[in-house]
């Protein structure tokens, strides 16, 4: 909206206004917009909460040392939501079709979210929508993204091709070539592409769900995690870096920077609240509404197989639990003491400061590593 008024249509009356057509400089315009709007409405945001008793119901068979945290605001992801959402809407290109594309998965997931914290608090327990309808609708917003870039390929917005870490000319094509000409089976030649595409999506969502157990967990490693995909972002969209470090380049992908800048201020200024010992919780409106727009953003710039490594603790999380439930329903035996991950730990004694700092530095070495696949190919 205001890149709209200053720069297409202000820049022509004074020139100075030309900056605005820079991403980068709209990019940190938009993480302050971001950041500052989580720092202002944030109080008041916590009060109305407690005003509604919109409290946190703790998982019975979690950690004790839980128990203390009832009650404490949650679904204080709707601020999170909305500090990316406005800033992004502020400073970005609007006929960008990306653009909207990472607004509909963000407020499609929080909504999802949204319905399950409801549910939890109506209900007075720790129990909102069931497992297979999470997943129902999770998969159903997915493949909504998924079809959406199909119909992008047709106008040479899109590719369906892959890009592999460390090899630098094979991008598999991820379309049954022989199908795709045909009218009748086209949907079909395009359904390997769709099916990833949602597997990606719907797992990164609920791993950051599955993150959020501890104060300032899931969001600092959101921080360092949407740090990573705002550098992605960028070099995906310059023609130079792109030559260079032989990315394929979709010019139109620049303006997710913008939405993963106003990410990275938005997750700092909940971070300001959500510190242990946390004065709000995200609930599953915040962690499904990450999770959903990270994940989009990877699968926009064609850093699908990159993002286990952008989003390391993230994956690790979620790996956790698919393990633990694998094992014990084929062996009756537990890998952990308890997952996900984090809880593990906390059983083995860690305090929960140790283990939130630590996996931060974890994330963050995940994150250098990512960055670094980008020369080594």
């Amino acid at each position: 909206m205001l890149y709209w008024l200053l720069y297409q249509k202000l820049f022509v009356h004074f020139a100075p206004f030309r900056i605005f057509r820079y991403v980068t400089f709209r990019t940190a315009f938009a993480s302050l917009t971001a950041l500052f709007m989580g720092l202002i409405i944030g109080p008041a945001v916590i009060r109305k909460l407690q005003q509604f008793q919109i409290g946190q119901y703790i998982r019975e068979d979690g950690p004790q040392a839980h128990h203390k945290k009832a009650g404490t605001p949650t679904m204080g992801g709707v601020l999170i939501i909305i500090a990316i959402i406005i800033p992004t809407i502020l400073w970005a290109d609007l006929s960008n079709p990306f653009i909207w594309l990472v607004i509909f998965s963000t407020v499609a997931f929080g909504a999802i979210g949204f319905t399950d914290d409801y549910l939890k608090i109506v209900n007075k327990r720790n129990l909102g929508l069931t497992a297979k309808m999470k997943l129902v609708l999770q998969f159903a917003v997915a493949a909504v993204i998924g079809w959406v870039l199909v119909a992008l390929t047709a106008s040479k917005q899109y590719s369906t091709q892959l890009m592999v870490p460390f090899i630098k000319q094979f991008r598999p094509d991820m379309v049954i070539e022989a199908l795709r000409h045909h009218p009748q089976l086209w949907p079909l030649a395009f359904a390997p592409f769709v099916i990833v595409v949602m597997l990606v999506v719907v797992f990164s969502s609920n791993a950051v769900n599955l993150t959020d157990g501890l104060d300032g967990l899931a969001i600092g490693c959101t921080v360092i995690a949407a740090g990573a995909l705002t550098v992605l972002t960028y070099l995906s969209g310059h023609a130079v870096f792109a030559e260079y470090l032989e990315l394929q380049r979709m010019p139109q992908t620049a303006e997710l920077t913008i939405f993963c800048g106003a990410m990275v201020g938005s997750s700092i200024g909940f971070l300001w609240y959500n510190a242990h010992p946390a004065e709000i919780f995200m609930g599953d409106v915040g962690s499904l509404a990450l999770g959903g727009a990270i994940s989009t953003v990877a699968v926009i710039i064609k850093q699908e197989l990159l993002l286990p490594f952008v989003g390391g603790i993230f994956v690790l999380e979620g790996l956790s639990v698919i393990l633990q439930v694998g094992s014990y329903k084929l062996r009756k035996k537990r890998i952990f003491k308890m997952a996900p991950l984090h809880h593990h730990f906390e059983l083995m004694g860690w305090s929960e400061s140790k283990i939130i700092i630590r996996f931060w530095i974890l994330a963050l070495i995940f994150a250098l590593f990512a960055l670094t696949t980008l020369k080594l190919r």
